[in-house]
């Protein structure tokens, strides 16, 4: 099996980019753009499962979960059948909140379909100032724990991503590439004169930034490369 080493923007890229073809809400689907590579990192189902649930994920609805039961820093949960992924936003929130309000938090989560995946809350804890245990059963409990300002101690799962990418076995990464690029616009003349920071007119009069400072040949936006290749071959 051959793998390969992916590096966090890259899988930051295909996670939004495929998130982005659900139901979600756009501001949620963001708020996940990291929950794939940590789940990969951390040996759970990462990009596999991404690829299997992603029908699931598709039809997710956040506005499912609701708090079943409070008793000071302790609640429960009702996942409401939504994936792992779709329960730690406000999973985090919450823990937030409680520990806030109470010092302390403790969260039993129910009826999440696959509930391992909520172990990414512990990866996830730290960059809010959180130390977050997943224990079995569905257990979350948090705790205070200092912000420092450096990633390597507040964020470290990050932070070894950062410096080491993980490995991903290639065909599922170019089967998920591929599926990632369903999100993209077609390529044809027109979304290529309407991709950056500036629009080129059918003309070939430039909308929006002008200076061209870096050499940009915008020439071939104007025309398809076959007109293109004609009119060279016409005009030597």
């Amino acid at each position: 099996m051959t793998t390969l080493k992916i590096m966090p923007r890259e899988m930051r890229l295909m996670s939004e980019r495929i998130l982005s073809l659900t139901a979600l809400p756009k501001g949620f689907f963001l708020a996940m753009q990291d929950f794939v590579m940590l789940s990969q990192k951390l040996g759970l189902g990462g990009f596999a499962a991404l690829e299997e649930h992603f029908a699931l994920l598709a039809d997710a609805k956040p506005e499912a979960i609701t708090i079943t039961a409070e008793n000071g820093a302790a609640l429960e949960l009702d996942a409401g059948n939504q994936h792992g992924w779709v329960v730690v936003p406000s999973l985090l929130d919450l823990l937030g909140e409680l520990i806030a309000v109470h010092g302390a938090a403790r969260i039993t989560v129910r009826n999440a379909v696959e509930p391992a995946e909520v172990k990414i809350a512990e990866a996830l804890g730290g960059r809010t100032g959180l130390m977050v245990t997943v224990e079995e059963g569905g257990v979350v409990t948090a705790k205070p724990q200092p912000l420092t300002g450096r990633v390597a101690e507040d964020d470290p799962v990050l932070w070894d991503l950062l410096c080491n990418g993980t490995p991903i076995e290639a065909d599922l990464w170019w089967r998920v590439y591929h599926h990632a690029k369903k999100a993209l616009a077609a390529d044809t003349v027109v979304s290529r004169r309407h991709a950056g920071p500036m629009i080129v007119n059918e003309d070939g009069s430039v909308t929006g930034r002008k200076d061209n400072d870096d050499d940009t040949d915008v020439s071939f936006l104007a025309a398809p490369a076959s007109q293109q290749t004609q009119e060279k071959g016409a005009n030597p």
